[in-house]
């Protein structure tokens, strides 16, 4: 899709500015309705809330409503722009939460760089929600915030830059994996790009089952080897060994990639070279995921190496490696069954659902929406595309039931159904009723 910058701005400015509002889920139309949306009524809910906390999650939005939290500092491609321009962002975040999983969502700009001050002042918002999602929080400092609020908050918090990235593309890979017969524990990658979703990506894959040692991650200075004085504590897990005097970076990224089986990119555009894919592995796989423009482009890549297996974050080619295939349907499983944190069983379960929904056959409603495109599983279909309303019955199901497993849910599957197949039918009604509540709002309010 072409588009202006008048394009963007009558978007986000009208009929009114920005692309979320609160509206009331209770009717206030008569004094006895008052009387128990607030006084006096309201009182004997906060009373049986301090009679008994689970009460919170029955009595108030708080086990659907989720933080988009961000400070500024690593805003998609843009840097460092601050909070305030970074807002646009956070809506959006907050409006594909509601449009894909039915969950509320608050987006928060905190103007605060020190990570200390912002890991208190998200904490003390725990009382508001049911859930956390950090966004555009600059490496290493991301690494240091989510861990700290994981150990002290009682609720889910995701930073989605991380986990998003890995969960998707971790989904691709299993997918990958199957085509071409190789399996996970063996493949060799490499990893341009070592902050904040380099880094999960590359955690994530080990804990599914690549080695450490198979992996080689680049950051703008080079290879992450044990010689470098200026890598973080995460960085440092997947050091190299030194690399011989005197090569340069050309050097060093061409020996990785020789026989590699995955290429990574999360760095920016056009950082790879066409020749550094000659010496990959049979059937590479190379997901190239700056975004709008890639590492290498689809054709390029497709030019060198034909036998190729290729993602991006586009929606104009094939296999979109996009994070709203992720977070909103990874929340709503752990809201579900309220969860006190989301952790390496519940992303694993939601890449292999994902995975898994890619080998079914794909519905009609869908092909229309990508404009009759065929989703045949194979090179060019490895992922469900994220406007899939299936994924949502994979996803979160999967999740919650991780989550019950791996003894980190505060409810049961009974809250759910008692099943995943009757939590897919929960979900499937849910979403029929928001998708209508959504689409008479937008009517009156277009007239």
């Amino acid at each position: 899709m072409s588009y202006t910058k008048e394009d963007v701005r009558r978007y986000h400015g009208l009929p009114r500015p920005g692309k979320i509002e609160v509206m009331p889920s209770k009717k206030a139309e008569t004094q006895d309705d008052l009387t128990l949306a607030y006084s006096p009524g309201v009182a004997d809910a906060c009373r049986d809330i301090v009679a008994d906390e689970s009460m919170a999650a029955k009595l108030t939005g708080r086990s659907n409503l989720v933080a988009v939290v961000t400070n500024g500092t690593a805003v998609l491609g843009l840097g460092n722009i601050g909070p305030l321009a970074g807002k646009p962002v956070m809506e959006g975040k907050s409006m594909l939460f509601k449009l894909f999983a039915d969950v509320d969502a608050f987006d928060i700009e905190l103007d605060c760089s020190d990570p200390d001050r912002l890991i208190d002042i998200v904490k003390a918002m725990e009382p508001t929600f049911g859930g956390i999602n950090l966004e555009d929080i600059r490496g290493p400092e991301c690494f240091y915030i989510e861990e700290e609020l994981k150990k002290s908050m009682n609720i889910p918090v995701f930073h989605d830059d991380q986990h998003g990235t890995a969960v998707i593309t971790g989904a691709a890979l299993i997918n990958a994996s199957r085509i071409t017969g190789r399996k996970i524990e063996d493949m060799k990658i490499v990893v341009m790009g070592a902050g904040a979703a380099g880094m999960a990506c590359a955690r994530f894959y080990a804990a599914m089952g690549v080695k450490k040692e198979n992996i080689s991650m680049f950051d703008i200075r080079g290879l992450i080897h044990e010689g470098r004085t200026n890598l973080s504590d995460v960085q440092m897990t997947f050091a190299q060994p030194v690399p011989a005097d005197g090569a340069s970076i050309d050097d060093t990224l061409y020996a990785a990639m020789n026989g590699a089986n995955l290429f990574l990119g999360l760095s920016g555009p056009g950082t790879l070279k066409p020749d550094m894919l000659k010496g990959m592995a049979d059937h590479p796989v190379i997901f190239a995921c700056a975004n709008p423009v890639p590492e290498i482009g689809y054709e390029e890549a497709k030019a060198v190496r034909p036998d190729a297996i290729m993602g991006t974050g586009r929606s104009d080619y094939p296999n979109q490696v996009n994070n709203v295939s992720g977070f909103p349907f990874i929340f709503r499983g752990a809201l579900d069954v309220r969860a006190s944190k989301i952790n390496e069983e519940m992303k694993i379960a939601a890449a292999h659902a994902l995975a898994d929904l890619a080998l079914e056959t794909v519905p009609e409603d869908v092909r229309a929406a990508y404009h009759g495109r065929d989703f045949t599983f194979g090179p060019e279909y490895i992922i469900p595309m994220p406007l899939d309303p299936r994924i949502i019955e994979w996803v979160a199901p999967a999740v919650a039931k991780a989550a019950v497993d791996s003894g980190v849910a505060r409810g049961s599957m009974e809250d759910i159904g008692g099943s995943v197949e009757a939590y897919r039918v929960m979900l499937r009604d849910r979403m029929s009723k928001a998708r209508a509540r959504m689409a008479s709002y937008w009517e009156s309010y277009n007239k």
